[in-house]
């Protein structure tokens, strides 16, 4: 006697979010990125729909980021001083579905860059490529309320995805998101319970949920990254379960994370039984990503062009299930 097939089912798909505007649009983008849709457990056709595949962000800084080790500044020689340049690369050459564009030098304790300095990296990055634009502030609250209201501008009409919002640092994010059309990531510490509120005061302060991308902070393989998988599965469970505030999408910020930690940057002249950095670092950011993709990641931020290209390769075997 033949065993029924058990599929489980959900009440709620996540939230569709798209990124990006063309001409028709208002915009000026030649690609625009759609996620979220799921109505499965990651990669769970067999359950339900999986309409969009997660996507990778490379990312490009507004300064040269000096505390990079070699192996994952040597892809980029050359354009490391030229945002507009750095992001053609990533896009034309690396095959990045979005340029993750980070303020660093508007950090007062750093360059503090002018807020109009800021925007001007923002245009020329946008005049680069075409694809949508993650634009993340200095992570000094005081100076990217400054910062954002000029970016927001700037990018008026492209429906970028600024951040982050936090429950003590939200408003005025909220208030350029919302005049200049933008889509927004919240960021929690790795808490379901503050995710769920910094998701209600968004919408409170009149943001809808379904312009929101969730972001529970990222740790590195073999740095917490289990707690941050269950925070992120029962996130993802909570969402299709039924509830509103936790049906977002998820970005993870892969690269900073995986290339901070030691197993990633000791040369292999620091550490010989390790072996050769070129290939451990890449391997080791590529590998947390595939971690937060099973948790449920629907982007990924990311440095290294090889990493790059080992996770979309997985994506792509991942995705062939659907339909």
């Amino acid at each position: 006697m033949p065993v029924p097939e058990v599929r489980e089912s959900f009440s709620q798909a996540i939230y569709t979010v798209r990124l990006g505007a063309s001409w028709e649009e208002g915009g000026t983008r030649t690609k625009v990125v759609t996620v979220g849709g799921e109505r499965a457990l990651p990669f769970h056709h067999f359950d339900g729909e999986i309409p969009n595949p997660p996507v990778v962000a490379m990312e490009v800084w507004d300064i040269p980021p000096e505390d990079w080790p070699d192996p994952v500044r040597a892809p980029f020689q050359g354009v490391l001083d030229s945002p507009g340049k750095w992001a053609r690369k990533c896009v034309e050459e690396y095959g990045a579905d979005l340029i993750c564009l980070r303020l660093v030098g508007t950090d007062p304790a750093g360059e503090n860059r002018a807020p109009a300095e800021a925007a001007s990296v923002v245009k020329e990055v946008l005049a680069a490529v075409g694809v949508p634009l993650i634009i993340w502030g200095c992570g000094n609250p005081d100076k990217d309320n400054e910062v954002f209201p000029v970016v927001g501008e700037a990018a008026a009409g492209e429906n970028c995805l600024l951040g982050t919002i936090t429950q003590d640092n939200y408003k005025t994010l909220v208030a350029v998101a919302t005049a200049y059309k933008h889509k927004l990531i919240a960021e929690s510490p790795v808490d379901i319970n503050i995710a769920k509120q910094v998701n209600i005061l968004a919408m409170d302060a009149g943001f809808p949920l379904e312009d929101l991308v969730i972001y529970p902070s990222t740790g590195a393989l073999g740095y917490g990254i289990e707690y941050v998988y269950s925070i992120m599965e029962r996130t993802r469970l909570a969402g299709l379960g039924g509830d509103k505030f936790m049906a977002q999408p998820i970005l993870c910020d892969i690269g900073k994370e995986a290339w901070a930690v030691k197993e990633a940057r000791a040369s292999k002249e620091e550490q010989p039984s390790w072996g050769d950095e070129r290939l451990r670092g890449p391997l080791w950011e590529a590998t947390t990503a595939y971690m937060y993709l099973l948790a449920g990641a629907d982007i990924l931020i990311m440095r290294h062009p090889q990493a790059v290209r080992a996770v979309k390769e997985m994506i792509q075997i991942l995705m062939r299930g659907r339909g």
